[in-house]
């Protein structure tokens, strides 16, 4: 994941200010050169971080920070605050015009992922409650219009194509294709470049003009670090961009553009992509991201993928059987298969605070042994996956033979199984009303970001 090197800088200049107690304005100038060369490394603009160092510099070293009983959770606190700031404050939605349907031009250099993103971005819109439509106008790169049509048709939403004409006329056709049909956001998937070069821009804002777009989103890969922002600047400059998405942000990219690009262009991140998936795709939270980047962690977003995956009802159910010591074979499988629909157990570390999701890196639930408990289970009859008691060494090979597996793999899943039950025994009816309270914890308007 990105910020991963910046995060452990930053955390050693921070321990070290902790084990000082009281602060001098030396203790506190060092700290800030420490967190100057982190930033630098990570690929941050040069004048982003001369000024966000001396922003920080000027609030750390006033007398309620040095003469606090916490300083150095003081100096955290001010820098969470200046990230916070520095990446736009707060998340900022895609403009829905009042006039539908919204259109939305997908600008950026060939490689920044525009076709894909742009279908992961109708997905995206699609849970919303959206009917999107993807305009097919890249008429540049061969079998960009054959790519959209695939990626479309995997997140469900319809493609407007007309071969390789005029790429502003398909534009034109594909808004007036959306009024007539419905749909009421549009994204045109555009032409890019390798490079930025005077032909591509001058299509662009020939196509602009002619279509008047609610939005002009740039999509820029986070991998490219400094080059990113040199982008956005220059597609800014020519298109006056209303706003960013950045991509492969859970490769591993120093992360120095998401800081860096609404001090340069003051234009907001809006979306991120963190994933090849075509559902991995996020909102941008400046707040989020900075907790993330200082070790804190990222409990809301948490939450939030936590309820996107988890059925509401198979919760209710399964709180029920909690609650009743009624926990079975097939509930067990039930978790499994919704756990490993939250991702790699590293960007799920990664939202905890404290945690170090290098530790976990490539880390995820394993499919063959999803795929063996699957077998293994179904394999039982209802009544077996009710009472596993009954299993004894003639069901087991029943079992075994049914599931293609051997009677050590049966053994090693019940005795899985029978540790979670005794898990689940240690819950009182007190204690399962408290985790309903904590489930209930996504629908706060905001959570603490520090933990002090």
């Amino acid at each position: 994941m990105a910020f991963e090197g910046l995060t452990e800088k930053l955390s050693a200049a921070f321990k070290k200010l902790r084990g000082k107690g009281r602060l001098s304005e030396a203790d506190v100038k060092e700290a800030m050169k420490e967190i100057r060369m982190a930033l630098l490394e990570a690929d941050v603009n040069f004048k982003v971080v001369k000024q966000f160092v001396a922003t920080v510099t000027e609030r750390a070293i006033g007398s309620d920070v040095l003469e606090s009983l916490t300083p150095a959770q003081m100096i955290v606190k001010i820098v969470n605050e200046e990230l916070t700031a520095l990446m736009g404050g707060e998340n900022t939605k895609l403009t829905i015009s009042p006039k539908p349907p919204t259109v939305v031009m997908l600008v950026g250099l060939n490689g920044a992922g525009k076709t894909t993103n742009g279908a992961k971005l109708a997905g995206f819109m699609k849970k919303q409650g959206k009917r999107p439509l993807l305009v097919a106008c890249d008429t540049f790169r061969p079998a960009a219009i054959t790519q959209l049509e695939v990626v479309g048709q995997q997140v469900d939403v319809p493609v407007f194509q007309m071969g390789q004409i005029d790429p502003v006329d398909i534009a034109r056709a594909g808004i007036e294709h959306a009024r007539q049909h419905g749909n009421d956001i549009v994204f045109i998937d555009t032409a890019g470049r390798l490079h930025v070069d005077e032909e591509l821009m001058e299509q662009l804002k020939v196509m602009k003009a002619a279509i008047d777009p609610t939005e002009i989103l740039l999509i820029v890969d986070a991998m490219i670090g400094q080059d990113a922002v040199n982008a956005a600047k220059t597609f800014d400059e020519a298109l006056d961009i209303t706003s960013v998405m950045l991509t492969k942000l859970d490769g591993d990219a120093r992360g120095g553009a998401a800081l860096s690009i609404k001090a340069v262009t003051g234009k907001p991140i809006k979306f991120v992509g963190v994933g090849e998936k075509l559902d991995q795709v996020e909102l941008f939270y400046p707040d989020r991201m900075a907790s993330r980047i200082l070790g804190m962690g990222d409990v809301l977003s948490l939450i939030e993928k936590a309820q996107q995956t988890f059925d509401a009802k198979k919760a209710a159910e399964l709180e029920q059987k909690l609650r009743k010591n009624k926990f079975t074979l097939a509930d067990f499988y039930d978790q499994l298969v919704q756990i490993k629909g939250m991702g790699s157990l590293s960007d799920i570390a990664g939202m905890l605070p404290g945690m170090n999701a290098k530790t976990l890196e490539g880390a995820s639930v394993d499919e063959n042994a999803l795929a063996r408990t699957e077998a293994i289970i179904l394999s039982m009859t209802p009544a077996e996956r009710e009472n596993p008691s009954l299993l004894n060494n003639s069901r087991k090979k029943r079992i075994a033979a049914g599931s293609g597996t051997q009677v050590v793999d049966i053994n090693r899943l019940l005795k899985q199984f029978d540790m979670m039950q005794q898990m689940t025994k240690q819950f009182s009816g007190k204690q399962m009303k408290r985790m309903g309270k904590l489930g209930k914890m996504g629908k706060l308007g905001k959570l603490p970001g520090l933990p002090f």
